[in-house]
């Protein structure tokens, strides 16, 4: 089947080009709008020219620079005698030229359309706004290609824009704190996928993470002292501003609010001496919103807060209260009795429109999670789901801008394809015009449960490139092989703009086999992932902020690309059969069935690994009788009674979970035995 992307280049007079002359074009992620392929070819070399001309924002110069030193990198010339782009660098004859209309704003909506155009000698990149020029040089240097001559851009013809205006990532740094630096990587994985919007999840239960000046309690026992200055969230700011991307800040209230309580304890439904939460859920602590002395903190905490954070936007969360605290305290029963509340969610939407004028008051536009969209909530405000499509297209079809969540939660270790698949205005949808009109795009979130600095960034990428891709390009590119082929190589991009979501594994493998031979594990750990959904919490597993996170589900990473490919290569052989496919499958299963003799030697020197030793036995038991399955098909002889018995129970028995891991061949070879079976 031709891929829909490659179609595009075929229609667009790709015929006369050569694959070579192509080159990295059709790895580009995400896809751009429209693209076209010629002939021409522009040298990188150490003589190569950026300039700038028209009006822009600073910002420009400062990524201009930043992608000098990022183009040396890749090719290895030394380009540093150019490493700074300036304003005084305007000459049209330059080998890269950015021509800027006017400076962007970061605001919802801006601008973010560019072209480039290559020619014989030079790239040519025109965009209404700078935010657009940023855009088209991560495009540039996805691009760069190379032949045995050298590096080079290849010759293309692209016009883009972004399908969606709100193209965002929630970063959860209450539960498990992220450092600052671990924010900026992030962002630099935003930018080089096209995103735009950070959200930053920055109190909970378990902390809150921001510096308040009035109210110093906050930070002082409501943190762990783990908390960011307010110098840490301006010089984050500064950092997104370059990179063109908005930061969100989300203050969450009233629910999940023990932290805030803890320090001010007198803004509570319920008199109790409140602790920060060491476990992770939904609990019962809430603020009262009867209490009118709580209005005069939260104007006060919410505009020194908002300050902070130049976007328009802010999230007060409301999501997940349970009501317990409020239906169960007499004041509050009588205050819903009196004005007429039925359920706790009329007070909550009572609550909601108190804050709406204080949010209001600072110039920002409150956004929330779908829980708060009851009867009576103001149209003004926008709505996040999370919860479903139900709750997602009523808040729609009522009139309200919504941002779609559901289908994208990262933290659930789902592979990219679901993410891949879900749409923000799918066709089953049956949306209007007007309506269409009101999805502003999709958000990707990265709750912190269950990770940690050192592994954040492996759940996040590379799926994250997918549901960027879903959010910017042309609704038409859905092919989710072809997704897949350009993931791989996208996550080496993001490897060099310097995130952690390979590098990661090799030293947590060392720590977790307490030793350099790492060879078994690695074997092992290619085949597994960490339970999906919430099942890894459930069971005689509790997590706490102070767990260890350094075990085998933490080393083990989502949609890994081992198991991805195997069970891709066995239904292709199940249905067309090929002597390749055979030999390609059998070596897998050779490599599997052998490793658990060498897996438990390491297992003798590192107890830690014991949890994982009913996986590895179950991949060699399932590896043999996967063996035995291709040696029936291969002789085309039918199985006895006996040996599909075992290897039916074999099978069974590798789907248990081990180290709150499990395999992620088995499908792949209970097919192989059915097949044999079915001979």
């Amino acid at each position: 089947m031709v891929h829909k992307f490659i179609l595009v280049f075929l229609l667009c007079g790709l015929g006369f080009t050569s694959f070579e002359q192509v080159s990295n074009i059709h790895n580009l992620m995400p896809v751009p709008a429209k693209l076209s392929a010629n002939g021409h070819q522009v040298k990188i070399n150490p003589g190569i020219s950026i300039a700038v001309t028209g009006k822009a924002d600073p910002r420009i110069y400062l990524e201009a620079s930043r992608f000098v030193r990022r183009l040396s990198n890749k090719t290895g010339i030394f380009l540093d005698r150019i490493g700074y782009v300036t304003p005084r660098d305007s000459n049209r004859s330059a080998t890269l030229l950015i021509n800027v209309l006017r400076p962007g704003k970061l605001i919802l909506g801006e601008d973010e359309s560019y072209s480039i155009e290559t020619g014989t000698d030079q790239v040519v990149v025109n965009a209404n706004t700078d935010i657009g020029a940023i855009r088209a040089l991560e495009t540039l240097l996805q691009l760069i290609s190379n032949d045995e001559t050298g590096y080079y851009f290849p010759g293309v013809s692209i016009q883009d824009q972004p399908r969606f205006a709100w193209r965002g990532l929630l970063l959860d740094v209450a539960l498990h704190f992220m450092p600052v630096d671990v924010v900026k990587r992030t962002l630099d994985g935003m930018a080089a996928t096209k995103m735009n919007v950070l959200h930053l999840h920055l109190c909970n239960d378990q902390g809150f993470r921001v510096e308040s000046k009035l109210f110093p309690r906050l930070q002082q026992v409501s943190s762990d002292g783990i908390y960011y200055t307010q110098e840490d969230i301006k010089n984050i700011i500064k950092y997104a501003d370059q990179r063109g991307i908005r930061i969100v800040p989300e203050f969450v209230a009233p629910a999940h609010t023990t932290a805030i309580l803890k320090a001010y304890p007198e803004f509570a439904s319920v008199k109790r001496d409140y602790k920060l939460q060491r476990y992770f859920g939904v609990f019962d602590p809430v603020m009262d919103p009867t209490n009118e002395k709580l209005y005069p903190f939260l104007e006060k905490l919410f505009t020194e807060m908002s300050s902070l954070f130049p976007d328009k936007y802010f999230h007060i969360g409301g999501d997940e209260n349970t009501g317990k605290d409020w239906e169960g305290t007499p004041h509050i029963k009588a205050f819903m009795k009196e004005h007429g509340m039925n359920k706790y969610m009329d007070l909550q939407t009572y609550f909601n429109k108190r804050l709406l004028p204080i949010i209001q008051k600072t110039g920002k536009t409150m956004m929330g999670w779908d829980e708060i969209l009851q009867p009576g909530v103001p149209k003004e405000i926008v709505i996040q789901s999370w919860r479903g499509n139900d709750a997602y297209y009523s808040s729609i079809k009522q009139g309200y801008r919504a941002i779609l969540s559901y289908g994208y939660y990262i933290d659930l270790i789902q592979p990219g394809s679901y993410h891949y698949q879900n749409d923000p205005i799918p066709d089953s949808a049956n949306l209007t015009e007007k309506e269409k009109k009101l999805v502003l795009g999709g958000e990707a979130t990265m709750w912190s449960e269950l990770i940690t600095p050192t592994t954040v960034d492996s759940r996040i990428w590379p799926r994250t490139a997918a549901i960027a891709e879903r959010l910017w390009s042309p609704k038409e590119i859905t092919d989710t092989d072809d997704m897949y082929r350009r993931l791989d190589i996208a996550s080496l991009h993001l490897e060099a703009v310097g995130l952690h979501h390979l590098s990661y594994k090799p030293p947590m493998m060392r720590q977790l086999a307490n030793g350099m031979d790492t060879k078994p594990l690695e074997i092992l750990v290619s085949v597994i992932e960490p339970l999906k959904i919430y099942d890894r919490n459930e069971g005689d597993t509790m997590y706490t902020v102070f767990s260890p996170y350094t075990k085998l589900a933490d080393v083990a990473s989502p949609d890994q690309t081992v198991p991805r490919i195997f069970n891709k290569n066995v239904n292709q052989f199940l249905s067309s059969p090929s002597s390749s496919l055979e030999k390609e499958i059998t070596e897998k299963l050779i490599l599997w069935k052998e490793n658990n003799i060498s897996f438990k030697q390491i297992v003798l020197n590192s107890p830690i690994l014991n949890e994982a030793s009913l996986l590895s036995e179950n991949l060699s038991d399932l590896a043999a009788a996967g063996l035995d399955a291709l040696q029936y098909l291969h002789n085309q002889k039918k199985p006895d009674a006996d040996w599909l018995k075992q290897a039916r129970s074999i099978a069974t028995r590798a789907r248990q979970q081990g180290g709150r891991c499990e395999l992620q061949v088995v499908d792949a070879v209970q097919k192989l035995i059915e097949k044999a079976a079915a001979q």
